[in-house]
């Protein structure tokens, strides 16, 4: 362990997987209480777009990605306000024209290769650089501020729209600034595990942590907890054998934590018969973060 800690890779993946294990599931919880659980996905795949994008015009492929996953967001969450388009059907959009989009691009771009994009769709956390770290840092920075300043009122969003509307609460920007917050932690995470899978940690935690606890806030830190364990599990894993892909061992790692929450949340339940899942609650809003 100690020959790793004195590798620089190691070091740069060690902070990656620690901004991206906080950072994913705390967007997540408020994604999974507003039943949008597929919404990385969706992203992640327009994402792909702009990281194609990126190696066409010879920019940094984080930049991109940043860019035109934040107006992917944007476009899915207005044609899913406007009710024209249901929301599967708004990201299902977004599933194909992003792969689609990154495909072509990436098959034009000078000096594009498959190689190339399998390490943003399965992950390569080994490949980080310092470069990566700073604007991975800076989107983690502005992920938790979200959380920090928007939480309570974002809360009530998800829980009840109509509520947050009655209660003068600005919707449409609240909306908007969910989608964008995934964006970026999309675009921190596809380094981590891959861009096909990014999703998984921002909704695996959460789920687990539904098992066991009982309100939003505790919900949200417990998640974040495992999701920091899923994450450097997954990276220690993936360090002691060059076959084991880290994206997967990541996901994998998570869901094994879900199984086990399983079991473990029939004890807790039974112990605590009022006891119900967060989204169980939908006027509870003193839980708010």
């Amino acid at each position: 362990m100690g020959e790793l800690l004195n590798a620089e890779f190691f070091r740069l993946a060690l902070v990656a997987a620690l901004l991206v294990g906080l950072c994913a599931p705390a967007v997540g919880t408020f994604i999974v209480q507003r039943r949008l659980a597929l919404l990385g996905d969706g992203i992640g795949h327009v994402a792909l777009t702009g990281v194609a994008l990126g190696f066409l015009t010879d920019t940094a492929p984080i930049i991109t990605a940043v860019l035109v996953s934040v107006a992917g967001s944007v476009a899915i969450e207005l044609v899913r306000a406007r009710g024209r388009t249901s929301g599967d059907v708004a990201l299902a959009l977004m599933f194909y024209g992003g792969i689609a989009g990154g495909v072509m691009l990436m098959g034009i771009a000078p000096g594009g290769s498959s190689t190339k994009l399998n390490s943003f769709l399965f992950g390569a956390i080994a490949s980080v650089t310092r470069e990566d770290i700073w604007i991975i840092g800076g989107l983690a920075v502005a992920v938790v501020g979200v959380v920090t300043v928007f939480g309570r009122e974002l809360f009530v969003l998800c829980q009840d729209e109509e509520m947050a509307r009655a209660s003068g609460l600005p919707v449409r920007f609240l909306s908007l600034l969910i989608a964008v917050t995934a964006a970026l932690t999309v675009v921190i995470a596809m380094r981590v595990v891959g861009l096909l899978l990014v999703s998984a940690l921002m909704v695996i935690p959460v789920a687990t942590s539904q098992q066991i606890t009982r309100g939003f806030r505790s919900t949200m830190a417990l998640a974040m907890v495992l999701g920091v364990v899923a994450a450097v599990g997954g990276l220690l894993a993936s360090s002691m054998s060059a076959r084991v892909p880290p994206g997967a061992a990541i996901v994998l790692l998570a869901l094994a934590g879900f199984v086990l929450a399983l079991g473990v949340g029939r004890f807790v339940r039974r112990g605590r018969p009022q006891e119900s899942t967060v989204s169980e609650h939908p006027n509870r809003v003193e839980e708010a973060a």
